[in-house]
């Protein structure tokens, strides 16, 4: 399967099976759309048709040759090698490696889109998780995770800061568990930043791996989509503490992750505020809610936001010319090599190497079915119950789902979110389908922006 398209002045063919890119000029990009469904004769009179007299048949013999080496070498029109793993795909053996730990079902402020309703998820009462239940879930992640040395904890909500305090102890239970198990914890947090000070700064550039911090741009989109409890913004609060952190947190990871709806379109708009606040790894995902919402994306918006993602691939491009790169979330894309193929496959490991776990200790195959009782797996003291719901997780790939078999994005999104496509289509085989697109869209800008940047490399 071959994907052409043209973008920023680039003419791109992504050859989907074997991964590589190509950047070509006009004649070869016509060339190739035509080489598997016409003869070499009937090509070159399609291209003497269209230019006349501007290519000669040197030109379009020696283009020609060129594509029949790519595709002989392996790099154009290959076949799909894959499809065939599936057959076992639902017999892998796989390990859970990764938690998210809920630990507070509570929130300070009333975010609009909030898929957690504020932390009460689905009806479940507000309440923080103790100590005793976050020390389970360590020690159900160490005799789950088999021969896994590396494990990754989330600290999630609502907002886990206002629960700080078991955050610490828990951090020090996986410290004091991994040196006796063998393992490496790496904790992740996730936080709306009213509560960041001092302390927590310091903590987190101590023991926390990545740190995201909620922002969704200018002031008067984040306000409005962001209110406190009492419904005042709550830009004012956090921005300062955002940049205050950033500036001590040196060379460890974090993000500033923004959601746009409806109501902010044109969001490259916000990524600049961003960029200009001093933040340099910045993601701003589209919202995921239903049409009944009046600031939920819908079918008709999409030529708009497709807009968008090129000003924003333009304005990442320029900030590298100016020797002031910026990174966003989504056009990053390893072209060399990548996620193995399992991963590939089957994206984020939800319900079987990924779960998420409530204050209480149950289980869940992410954080996004939280609440959902027919997605209640099990809990951490006695592990999982429903086998049958983790072999369908196991289940999920790309080739499970008709809507991914024929995409070309199919190997870089991994057929998308399970829990997108249970809440639009009550099936996690199925796809949510204004993600599929968005997702198309991004992976073509950021493969226009490694062509663009390595030619800025080249005129060094």
């Amino acid at each position: 399967m071959v994907h052409q398209y043209k973008n920023n002045g680039y003419n791109i063919v992504l050859d989907v099976c074997s991964g590589s890119v190509h950047v070509v000029d006009d004649l070869v990009y016509d060339m190739i759309g035509m080489y598997e469904d016409k003869s070499q004769e009937d090509i070159t009179v399609a291209i003497k048709d269209k230019y006349g007299d501007l290519y000669s048949d040197e030109d379009i013999n020696d283009a020609y040759s060129d594509i029949t080496e790519l595709k002989d070498n392996g790099l154009l029109f290959t076949e799909d090698v894959y499809k065939d793993v599936i057959i076992d795909f639902k017999k892998r053996k796989t390990v859970v490696k990764a938690l998210c730990l809920h630990i507070a079902h509570d929130c300070n402020l009333a975010c609009k889109y909030c898929f957690a309703d504020e932390g009460e998820y689905h009806g479940q009462k507000r309440e923080l998780m103790s100590l005793e239940v976050g020390k389970k879930a360590l020690d159900f992640l160490i005799e789950n995770s088999g021969n896994r040395i590396n494990l990754e904890v989330d600290f999630f909500g609502g907002e886990p800061l206002m629960n700080f305090d078991v955050v610490k102890e828990i951090v020090a239970y996986g410290r004091m568990r991994e040196k006796e198990a063998g393992k490496n914890f790496r904790f992740t947090l996730t936080t709306n930043g009213v509560l960041l000070n001092d302390d927590v700064i310091d903590f987190c550039n101590k023991e926390i791996s990545n740190v995201v911090l909620s922002l969704d741009g200018r002031q008067c989109i984040h306000d409005d989509m962001r209110p406190t409890r009492n419904g005042k913004g709550s830009y004012d609060i956090v921005v300062p503490k955002f940049q205050k952190f950033v500036e001590q947190r040196g060379d460890k990871s974090y993000y500033v992750r923004g959601t746009f709806t409806r109501n902010n379109l044109d969001f490259a708009e916000d990524f600049k505020l961003m960029a200009d606040l001093g933040f340099k790894e910045i993601s701003i995902e589209p919202v995921v809610s239903p049409d009944t919402c009046d600031y939920a994306i819908r079918e008709e918006d999409l030529e708009t936001i497709y807009a968008e993602y090129d000003k924003l691939a333009c304005d990442i491009i320029e900030r590298h010319k100016a020797g002031k790169p910026i990174t966003f979330f989504h056009y990053m894309l390893d072209l060399n090599g990548g996620p193995c193929v399992y991963k590939r496959l089957s994206g984020c490991g939800s319900g079987t190497e990924y779960l998420a776990v409530t204050p209480q200790g149950a289980l869940y195959p992410c954080h996004q079915f939280v609440g959902i009782d027919e997605f209640e797996l099990g809990n951490v003291y006695e592990g999982i119950k429903k086998t049958d719901i983790v072999e369908e997780f196991k289940l999920c790939n790309v080739y499970a789902k008709d809507k991914c078999k024929d995409c070309f994005a199919r190997f870089y999104c991994s057929g998308g979110c399970a829990a997108n496509s249970y809440q639009f289509h009550g099936s996690i085989l199925d796809a949510y389908d204004i993600g599929c697109k968005l997702q198309q869209k991004r992976v073509e800008c950021a493969i226009m922006i490694k062509a663009a940047l390595a030619d800025l490399e080249e005129g060094e």
